[in-house]
């Protein structure tokens, strides 16, 4: 397989997933334009793996159109879009005002939808293109205690679906990834979190997480980073409108 001189976008490409499947795209030949919020791990995983970096926050509208325009500008039209930002919390329902609930919304769902919405103004006119978001396990079932990101993980299911049928027949695909707990900061930090509150030590805190994937171990970035490889590659064409589980076992 070889994807030289394809423009690539991973949101969320500084760190965890994103990185991961940026690295994956570049070693395909990739042209790979990685975006975050924060510039520092931007610009060292740029410097590192021959990436580039943009500082651009998905939830904001007018900022993340102006990024993907100067990057098309920079590097030609997009030819694949990963949808990785996220932001995964938990919170029971009681407890979850609408700052809470706006904040979770507006960076996974609303995010997903500028990202392919811009991504879409340079794809669409080829010849051959690859959307995939990352959604979640949540996307397909309901997750204990978080019901806000369950619903945000429901939402970019949803939306890739409509999205295939829009352009079913066309060249360009569109399909979610759903991993289960994944082995990145983010699983740290809730560990973190369930130790505080729960009072238990770090490694059964961990162990919440871990057990819930059927194979009992968290999944590595790596493995999430070759299914994205895998629809970006020959015999893919016939994928699209799927949501793909990646957590060990059927949920």
């Amino acid at each position: 397989m070889s994807l030289t001189g394809k423009h690539a976008l991973v949101t969320g490409g500084g760190s965890g997933i994103g990185l991961a499947i940026a690295r994956a795209l570049a070693a395909e030949g990739a042209v790979v334009t990685i975006t975050g919020r924060r510039s520092a791990p931007l610009d060292r995983a740029g410097e590192l793996y021959g990436l580039h970096p943009l500082v651009a926050d998905v939830t904001d509208e007018t900022a993340l159109d102006g990024a993907i325009d100067r990057a098309v500008a920079a590097r030609g039209p997009l030819a694949i879009c990963i949808a990785n930002a996220g932001i995964a919390e938990g919170r029971a329902l009681h407890k979850t005002d609408m700052a809470f609930w706006r904040s979770i919304m507006a960076t996974n769902l609303d995010g997903a939808f500028l990202t392919i919405r811009a991504a879409l103004r340079s794809m669409r006119g080829e010849d051959w293109g690859r959307v995939i978001a990352v959604s979640s396990v949540a996307g397909l079932k309901g997750l204990k205690g978080a019901s806000a990101y369950t619903a945000s993980k429901h939402g970019v299911v949803g939306l890739i679906r409509a999205l295939a049928a829009d352009h079913a027949g066309g060249p360009i695909t569109f399909n979610a990834l759903c991993p289960g707990y994944v082995d990145t900061d983010i699983v740290s930090r809730n560990a973190a979190a369930i130790q505080s509150r729960a009072g238990l030590s770090a490694a059964q805190a961990t162990a919440l997480m871990t057990d819930t994937n059927p194979h009992k171990r968290l999944v590595t970035v790596s493995e999430v980073a070759e299914a994205a490889l895998w629809l970006c590659g020959p015999g893919s064409g016939s994928v699209n409108g799927q949501a793909i589980e990646i957590s060990g076992g059927q949920i």
